[in-house]
């Protein structure tokens, strides 16, 4: 068994919301500086600088899992991990078939920057990614499977986006095994206020925006060696 620390939600340049600064080498250099053994670049609603981050951080002792936090039809964010880019890749294929015929107000919302291993600009996506798609809870659930992957609703702190604050509970027929919450949240203190959920396992991560927002070694998970399969066998059980 070894200890590995971890952070599995950060935006890239390519989510709106993400500062211009979140390029692909930007992000995994700030993770091996902070000695993170594993991260998830989880754009909202789509993959597609997950490559260009698996890329970069080839050969630095850096694994990253192909990831995405999707919005579903309810207005909730879910955190969605991948074994495999390719897996992920056909994912968001059915992702962007349900998203609404919105295009991004840059001006407003901010840019939506694809780019390559070395940083360059190769695109911007013009659909707008930063709302809700029409895919509900119980279809991701189901569906999810197809794909080799494994969801965790995000942020169940929060008042907004979140599945207790949209339903007001965590539905024990999804069968989810960990839930996310934001990285100042002390666990404690969150089990005072919801005892009911002490039956599930918790992931901490940064929900990073901004590069020094991406944790230090604070959260780990005990896993079997340090691999994709391993982290997957453990948010699964």
């Amino acid at each position: 068994m070894i200890r590995a620390t971890m952070d599995l939600h950060i935006h890239s340049c390519l989510s709106p919301c993400g500062d211009v600064d979140m390029t692909p080498n930007n992000i995994v250099n700030m993770a091996c500086l902070k000695g993170l053994d594993f991260i998830a670049v989880t754009d909202h609603n789509t993959v597609e600088n997950v490559s260009a981050v698996v890329k970069c951080a080839k050969d630095k002792g850096l694994i990253v899992i192909p990831g995405m936090e999707l919005e579903t039809q309810e207005e909730i964010h879910v955190l969605c991990y991948f074994r495999t880019l390719e897996r992920a890749i056909e994912f968001q294929s059915v992702v962007y078939a349900s998203l609404p015929d919105i295009n991004n107000r840059s001006e407003i919302f901010g840019r939506q920057m694809v780019m390559n291993e070395k940083d360059d600009l190769i695109g911007e996506i013009d659909r707008m990614l930063l709302t809700a798609t029409s895919i509900s809870i119980d279809d991701l659930v189901y569906r999810i499977k197809e794909y080799d992957g494994v969801i965790i609703p995000a942020h169940v702190d929060r008042e907004s986006y979140s599945m207790i604050s949209s339903f007001g509970m965590i539905p024990e027929e999804y069968g989810f095994k960990f839930l996310e919450l934001s990285k100042r949240v002390s666990i404690n203190d969150f089990l005072d206020k919801n005892p009911s959920l002490s039956k599930y396992s918790f992931l901490k991560s940064s929900d990073a925006h901004y590069l020094w927002d991406i944790l230090e070694r604070t959260f780990s998970l005990d896993l079997e060696n340090k691999s994709i399969d391993s982290i997957f066998r453990r948010l699964s059980n």
